[in-house]
């Protein structure tokens, strides 16, 4: 939620009458205020993060969506303070830096692009605190109410030993529920203008973190791997018509619209070399869109340097610092296939301290180096791995009927 207002208010709104009609309220739930800032804050942040271009079509389609999921932010905060959730310092801090790695940010990075825009630090912080707030409610809720037998988890092991030697998907999801039939044209508009903003080159993972109301969208939309019979019949056939790279259009399903990614195809049981779980560092020479010729050239030359006489990853870091902290540094813990697709057949064939050629990146050139490298694990899930899963499954079926019965019962007075 970015605290401020600009002078765009009109475009979210329709109109400055209608905004100065409302005062500064958007709507109200139970007994909290969410003001039109709040409102035009969130909306920006989602744009900014989801990459899509701020307009006044974009804006038509995102706003309610945007001001539905504060609503469920103050219902779910509301319900957190009832039971005495609370979240530290260092529980944000520790969020915010995974969301970095998620993104492929050095540590701080998140923090410095939001203050090149102009956002404060607690905008972001609201948005994180009210899901882990949620995450750690209804895990100590409802958490206690589900249980996983021995028999459960040995018929799904079974299952999937039987698929080894078979097709699997490795799968983005981005879920958009129907809670009402009288929203079913505004959610499937808004799947309609994400497929398009995707398509035409907004991040996946960004939008799936933004509007996805299923729990991978803190990692990005990321299903990992499955096989069409795991996932949701409309959806498993769908998947099967389709091609790696390939964002399906949105598919109705019970409960809302999903939009599906098919990043990659494997045989079960054949690991490839994009499953490898890698540390990564980072030297990104930024380049300004009015840059000359001249400035590009030396920056090309600067990473031509870097990629030929560096001889580690702490001098590459090191190197980073001087030259652009903010775009440069480490990533923990990324799985090769997760990265840009133009970018894994680069990594894959690099040795560990080995520095890559100078790459066109988005926000300038850069060297890659890998710094660790874990191959990938069995493609049979161990026994706990086997039962978080089923409780995972579980609980977000649990978590969205309490959503919804709070939802139901709540005192909410739209005001725009």
């Amino acid at each position: 939620m970015i605290r401020f207002v600009t002078a765009l208010l009109f475009l979210a709104f329709g109109s400055a009458a209608a905004l100065a009609q409302n005062a500064s309220i958007a709507a109200v739930v139970n007994d909290d205020v969410i003001s039109t800032a709040d409102l035009e804050a969130r909306v920006r942040l989602v744009l900014l993060s989801s990459q899509l271009p701020d307009n006044p079509q974009v804006r038509q389609r995102v706003v309610p969506q945007v001001l539905r999921s504060l609503v469920d932010e103050k219902l779910e905060m509301q319900e957190a303070k009832r039971f005495n959730v609370a979240i530290s310092e260092k529980d944000l801090a520790t969020a915010v830096e995974r969301l970095e790695q998620q993104n492929r940010l050095p540590k701080g990075g998140l923090e410095k692009i939001l203050q090149a825009q102009g956002i404060p630090r607690n905008t972001l912080a609201a948005q994180v605190t009210a899901s882990l707030a949620w995450n750690r409610l209804v895990e100590g809720r409802l958490a206690q109410n589900v249980t996983v037998s021995e028999e459960e988890i040995n018929e799904t092991i079974a299952r999937i030993k039987e698929q080894v030697g078979k097709p699997q998907s490795r799968i983005g999801e981005i879920f958009l529920a129907v809670d009402k039939p009288d929203q079913e044209a505004e959610v499937k508009a808004l799947a309609d203008r994400l497929v398009e903003q995707i398509r035409a080159g907004a991040s996946f993972n960004a939008v799936a973190q933004q509007f996805s109301q299923s729990p991978t969208a803190a990692v990005g939309g990321d299903l990992g791997w499955v096989s069409a019979g795991e996932l949701p019949g409309e959806v498993g056939k769908v998947i099967e018509t389709m091609q790696p790279g390939q964002l399906s259009p949105p598919i109705r399903g019970t409960g809302g619209f999903y939009l599906v990614y098919l990043a990659d195809r494997r045989t079960l049981g054949a690991s490839t070399p994009g499953d490898a779980v890698i540390t990564l560092a980072r030297l990104a020479i930024p380049i300004a869109r009015t840059a000359s010729e001249a400035e590009k050239q030396q920056a090309f030359a600067a990473a031509k340097k870097a990629s030929e006489t560096v001889k580690s990853c702490g001098e590459l870091l090191k190197l980073g610092e001087q030259i652009a902290p903010q775009y440069s540094g480490e990533m923990r813990n990324v799985r090769i296939n997760t990265l840009p697709r133009e970018l894994q057949p680069i990594i894959i064939p690099l040795k560990i301290a080995e520095a890559s050629k100078p790459l066109i990146l988005a926000d300038g050139i850069g060297v890659l180096m890998v710094c660790e490298r874990n191959d990938a694990p069995s493609p049979v899930p161990t026994r706990d791995q086997v039962r978080d899963n089923i409780l995972r499954q579980r609980l977000e079926t649990l978590a969205r009927r309490y959503l919804s019965d709070l939802r139901r019962t709540a005192n909410v007075d739209l005001r725009v």
